[in-house]
């Protein structure tokens, strides 16, 4: 894992990708973007693998007192990534119609992993399987780092964990 200094004392670390140059496709201007995590591209839904975006319709109070919606604010920020660092993604996983990718962006001359920098920038969340556990453990330690640093949404105390959110409502769904 190659990590690159960003802003003190931010550092966005790369993963190793593998996947056949002709599987990568560009993730850039004309996709929709449903979620923090997840678009639409060419008729096809993509969704960033192991990474959980805040939820739209959740909601967490800004520095001057304002009621802003978690699940915008999360797609902010990888319309942001997109224009800035033009990710090329290869699937990895298909569950249904959705297709779930691994992405990377270049700055300079480093490969950045997209989703690590949303975890690492407090704009994503790592996702929790079934059991409550990281799908993949990196995002997870990348989360934590960003929750001790107050990065992103993790500098507003009343933010919710949006895996944490859906697993409280399958709890409750399946108690009634």
């Amino acid at each position: 894992m190659k990590c690159a200094r960003l802003l003190a004392p931010l550092a966005i670390c790369t993963v190793t990708v593998s996947a056949q140059a002709a599987d990568y496709v560009a993730l850039g201007a004309g996709v929709t973007l449903e979620t923090g995590d997840s678009w639409i591209d060419h008729g096809e839904r993509y969704r960033l693998y192991g990474v959980q975006s805040c939820l739209r319709g959740t909601y967490f109070t800004d520095r001057s007192g304002g009621r802003q919606d978690c699940g915008e604010a999360s797609i902010a920020v990888l319309a942001a990534f997109i224009k800035d660092i033009g990710p090329q993604c290869a699937p990895v996983a298909v569950d249904g119609e959705t297709r779930f990718v691994l992405c990377y962006g270049t700055v300079g001359s480093e490969r950045l992993d997209l989703a690590t920098a949303l975890i690492t920038e407090g704009y994503a969340f790592a996702a929790l399987d079934a059991k409550g556990l990281p799908v993949h453990a990196p995002y997870a330690v990348a989360e934590q780092q960003a929750r001790a640093r107050k990065a992103g949404l993790w500098q507003f105390p009343d933010v919710q964990h949006p895996s944490l959110l859906l697993s409280r409502l399958a709890r409750q769904r399946e108690g009634q």
